[in-house]
């Protein structure tokens, strides 16, 4: 925006569209397009697309309720149902969700202050 108005007043002032972009080190194009538009540029909200490892989230869910398998043998066997992508994206997804389960599994919040809830006579 601010580079925007910049370039507006130079413009006002006279200043060529090729001294504008050697002066701020935009391209010509680009000064051009500001200074015909006569609006701000707006950012284009991204759109993305299914990630990789989006057909295989439930399978992995799955294999690690319980009694969970390594993140290696995880990956092995997503690339034997045709998983292209690389094991940080799975080792990433599997400790996100762990994390995710090991919190809504912790009852330490139903244990009052100053309870021990890992002690035999914590109620008593």
């Amino acid at each position: 925006m601010e580079d925007f108005l910049f370039i507006q007043e130079l413009y006002n002032q006279g200043v060529t569209i090729s001294q504008i972009a050697r002066e701020t080190g935009f391209d010509r194009k680009t000064i051009r397009k500001y200074v015909l538009s006569g609006e701000p540029p707006t950012a284009r909200p991204r759109v993305r697309g299914p990630g990789k490892l989006d057909d295989y989230k439930e399978y992995i869910r799955d294999r690690i309720s319980g009694h969970p398998p390594t993140i290696a043998c995880i990956y092995r066997e997503i690339q034997e149902q045709g998983f292209t992508g690389k094991y940080t994206i799975v080792r990433d997804y599997i400790r996100r969700i762990q994390s995710e389960m090991s919190v809504s599994a912790d009852p330490s919040h139903e244990a009052g202050p100053g309870r021990d809830r890992g002690h035999p006579d914590a109620d008593q």
